[in-house]
């Protein structure tokens, strides 16, 4: 790498983190995500880069585990030069003080940039993702109703960080974040030097940090420019989702063509899905997988009988030898998961199962849905980077693995959380979107 990226994006959990990397390949940035700590090697030969990413999984941890897994964070921010910290976070804000606590990210990133002024950017419209008066509010499904995300049908029962508060500073307050000042509509549509003004004067008195509202893209360009000038002269921390790159990209490198956007095309041979995800949308996306044979797994046989899981990897790995599409699926329909399975140890054998299918037979393109189970599964591969392919669905990007293994190196992926995609949207890794 000859020149120093502008921009540094830690994502919380992969697809995040790929949703990310999308986001600033079609604005015409130059981007790569690392899938772990870059080595020296591996930073030289990615070349001049715009924006660098790392994907990792914070979203699943307890508090001691994420301080243990953003502790490199700065220090590769410093090594790079970089002028803007993302922590990217998934859209609908789900968190908890226990499990991938927002707050204590930033806490434990802004203290170890002294100086640096934190933002928060609350809305991704582009997303279905809205932020109005420090209130989130989120689309369910591709083109679903709009619900305030306390009331949401799903992540208001979201099976580990259930959103019970719609209103970001309580939320946020909750991890730790107590003195959280907003940016509301009427300040971002007001006169520049109003919003300028209104960002020194909060951001002068000490506060936590600072949130802004977002209702429409207009709103995320006021913010790019904001952010930008702040970042010219100092660091600068910010969280939120890939809207933030949406907004700082046009500062970041202004004389950039956006990328134009081309299909997909269909697959050259057998593709895997592995579906972690709770949520409706997989789950409507898995009933429309019509041209894929469809495996059920146990979900507590998976976690806790090794043999179960070679076994069902075997049994895979033949289906996809002969050439058929194979779903792998933990969650039948109509099934209701025990509480008492760990969410976090069934995303760790969905990894572990992936690695193994993928070693006996390998593939040219694979999916992965949810969250956790996206994480640790590339996790479990021997692969260091992604780089942006095309998009497969608003949300969901089509991935390139780079490895040093030649077998996965070049694997098309696509990696969605449990809210992205379309219904048709396994049915689009096998046939492309032409």
């Amino acid at each position: 790498m000859t020149t120093s990226p502008a921009l540094l994006w830690y994502g919380d959990d992969f697809t995040g983190a790929t949703d990310t990397l999308g986001t600033a390949a079609r604005a015409g940035l130059r981007a790569l995500l690392f899938l772990r700590m870059p080595t020296d090697a591996q930073l030289i030969a990615a070349g001049p880069l715009d924006c660098v990413g790392l994907a990792g999984a914070a979203r699943s941890m307890g508090p001691d585990a994420m301080r243990t897994e953003l502790a490199p964070v700065v220090p590769l921010f410093h090594k790079l030069g970089a002028r803007v910290l993302h922590y990217k976070l998934c859209s609908t804000f789900d968190s908890a003080p226990d499990v991938g606590s927002v707050g204590l990210a930033l806490q434990i990133l802004s203290a170890a940039l002294p100086g640096a002024r934190t933002a928060i950017v609350g809305g991704q419209p582009d997303l279905g993702r809205y932020c109005v008066f420090g209130n989130l509010f989120a689309r369910a499904g591709s083109a679903g109703e709009v619900h305030r995300i306390d009331r949401h049908p799903t992540m208001a029962r979201h099976p580990v960080t259930p959103m019970g508060e719609a209103d970001l500073r309580r939320h946020l307050a909750l991890q730790g974040l107590e003195r959280l000042a907003l940016v509301p509509l009427t300040t971002l549509r007001g006169p520049p030097e109003a919003l300028q003004a209104r960002w020194q004067a909060l951001v002068q008195t000490g506060r936590d940090a600072v949130l802004f509202d977002v209702a429409d893209n207009t709103d995320l360009e006021q913010i790019g420019v904001l952010l930008w000038r702040e970042a010219t002269c100092a660091p600068l921390l910010v969280a939120g989702a890939s809207g933030v790159v949406q907004a700082l990209a046009p500062c970041i490198a202004p004389a950039r063509v956006a990328r134009t956007s081309a299909p997909v095309i269909p697959a050259c041979g057998p593709v895997l899905v592995l579906a972690g995800s709770l949520s409706p949308v997989t789950a409507e996306q898995v009933r429309n997988a019509t041209s894929f044979e469809t495996v059920w797994l146990n979900p507590e046989a998976l976690i806790t009988t090794p043999d179960y899981l070679v076994d069902g990897a075997q049994r895979i790995a033949a289906l996809l030898r002969d050439g058929r599409h194979v779903l792998a699926c933990t969650v039948a329909p109509g099934q209701v998961v025990q509480r008492s399975i760990d969410a976090q140890a069934l995303a760790l054998a969905g990894g572990a199962l992936l690695a193994q299918v993928l070693n006996a037979a390998p593939l040219a393109r694979v999916g992965v849905a949810g969250g956790d189970t996206s994480s640790h599964a590339v996790q479990a591969l021997d692969a260091w980077g992604l780089s942006y392919l095309e998009a497969l669905a608003p949300g969901v990007s089509l991935c390139r693995l780079h490895s040093d293994n030649p077998t996965l190196d070049g694997t098309e992926i696509a990696l969605k959380g449990g809210q992205m995609g379309t219904p048709d949207l396994f049915e689009r890794l096998v046939h492309g979107t032409a």
